[in-house]
């Protein structure tokens, strides 16, 4: 049985230099000195380079586990007589690299902004295999959309079938689209990750699928190829997308009655470990798992098995990314039963929200050094002025954890960047991919200049001036 999915360790790891390999990317470990190394390079040398904070992704994870999880849909849905396409879930991490790995894995790319779009456009992805989401897309990105040829818009709204259908006609296309449902199914998750009830922003009622479904194919401008439903996020197992998978598939019937509706999109949302307690099934078994589900309710309800499609993003790029930090200050503070030591880092909710908007867990080591000390309960927190900047709730460190070690978050890859933000005027970090030993900035890191210029009441002059103040007080830093 799947465990919560944000379990926090109970006890001191008995070694608290471990690098537990169901959390950190693959290939991850220390070096003859004790450091961290992730693709071939170590920490230190990562931060000498680049500062911190710093995100940091193992580029052959992403790639691997990219290719790992389409041939596990693929082979699924083989086996059952169909076929699957997988959507990589852009909102879990865009840049336009790893646009590029992913299609290079043979994925499609699934969109949810105008931004999005551009990025992945820009990137060079094919648009015929993009999917275009949101609950509130503009006129103006569903024309980009239409324009540019985008593959599938996903209709979100009974108010979206008249917007998209107007756009398509007016430039004389065809434009395909899935409607998105809600099944009812619960995910066992944050309620703000669980995103196929009732009450909440995205999607219609499961029960309209047929009104709404006929009303889109009353449309020449639209081809409706079929029912979307996303049922939350940080799933561990099957069981949810096959009780959702059963519910969506008498929708299905329903319009197949009338026409042929050829695909049916199940979403993504598949978990991964971040702490030791989080125990993700392989997504070989989660996959197994929902197309046999599908097989079951196609059979029971008289269709044939449909094409099936699913988006998945954090269980593809997030076990590939760490995020390094120093720290700053440790200190002491007395609770109930002992003491926890709050050890503050130079980052925080500005590169990690995640912590302060789920309660979201996770695991920290020190990179730069082994110790033989043993382990001391601590809270990693951040430098923003909010008592729920923390960035590890509750994690074990050696009790010689000082101003100035390295440390190092792992599974960051998704979800960090994305929402990452400049609260307290705070530079977002760089990305840095790594790769057999190689390391090459991915997006660049911003400036207080950079924060600066976006502010219309602050003179050129000025700037250059901060910037150069800045610059020199770092370097009387490093002497």
């Amino acid at each position: 049985m799947a465990s919560t999915p944000f379990a926090a360790p109970a006890e001191a790891p008995a070694d608290v230099n471990a690098l537990a390999r169901a959390v950190w990317p693959e290939g991850a470990a220390r070096d003859a000195d004790g450091r961290l190394v992730v693709g071939g390079i170590d920490a230190v040398s990562l931060a000498a380079q680049y500062g911190t904070p710093l995100y940091v992704v193992d580029e052959r994870v992403v790639r691997d586990r990219a290719a790992r999880t389409r041939l596990a849909f693929e082979r699924a849905a083989e086996a059952a007589g169909t076929s699957a396409t997988v959507y990589y879930a852009g909102k879990a991490f865009l840049s336009a690299e790893i646009v590029r790995w992913v299609t290079g894995e043979g994925l499609a790319v699934d969109v949810c902004s105008g931004g999005e779009l551009a990025t992945a456009l820009a990137a060079g992805a094919d648009a015929g295999r993009l999917g275009f989401h949101g609950n509130n897309k503009s006129v103006v990105e569903i024309e980009r959309a239409v324009l540019a040829g985008v593959g599938t818009i996903v209709i979100d709204s009974e108010i979206e079938v008249e917007r998209v259908a107007a756009v398509a006609a007016r430039h004389g296309r065809v434009q395909r689209v899935r409607l998105r449902v809600n099944s009812g199914v619960h995910a066992s998750t944050h309620d703000f990750l669980a995103t196929a009830h009732e009450d909440q922003k995205f999607g219609v009622p499961l029960e309209r699928a047929a009104e709404l479904g006929e009303r889109i194919r009353s449309h020449a401008s639209l081809e409706f190829v079929g029912l979307h439903c996303h049922i939350g996020s940080q799933i561990f197992d099957a069981a949810g997308f096959g009780e959702s998978a059963e519910r969506l598939l008498a929708a299905h019937a329903a319009l197949s009655a009338v026409a042929p509706v050829p695909e049916l999109n199940l979403g993504g949302g598949f978990g991964i470990a971040y702490t030791e307690a989080d125990d993700p099934q392989p997504i070989e078994q989660v996959a197994q798992g929902i197309v046999d589900a599908v097989v079951r309710a196609s059979a029971a309800n008289g269709v044939p098995v449909p094409k099936l499609a699913f988006e998945p993003g954090r269980t593809i790029v997030g076990p590939a990314g760490i995020t390094l930090y120093t720290v700053g200050t440790v200190k002491p503070v007395p609770i109930e039963g002992g003491v926890r030591r709050y050890v503050s880092v130079d980052g925080g909710m500005s590169d990690n929200a995640r912590t302060a908007l789920y309660g979201a867990q996770y695991t920290a080591r020190v990179a730069s050094r082994l110790s033989d000390a043993p382990g001391s309960l601590v809270r990693v927190v951040g430098k923003h002025c909010e008592a729920g900047d923390i960035v590890v709730d509750r994690e074990h460190l050696p009790e010689d954890v000082a101003p100035g070690d390295l440390l190092a978050v792992a599974a960051t890859g998704a979800y960090c960047w994305s929402l990452s933000n400049n609260y307290n005027h705070v530079p977002r970090p760089a990305v840095v991919a790594v790769r057999d030993g190689v390391a090459r900035v991915i997006v660049r890191g911003e400036t207080e200049a950079d924060l600066l210029a976006r502010d219309a009441g602050i003179e050129a002059s000025a700037i250059s001036a901060i910037a150069d103040a800045a610059t020199a007080a770092a370097e009387g830093a490093a002497e």
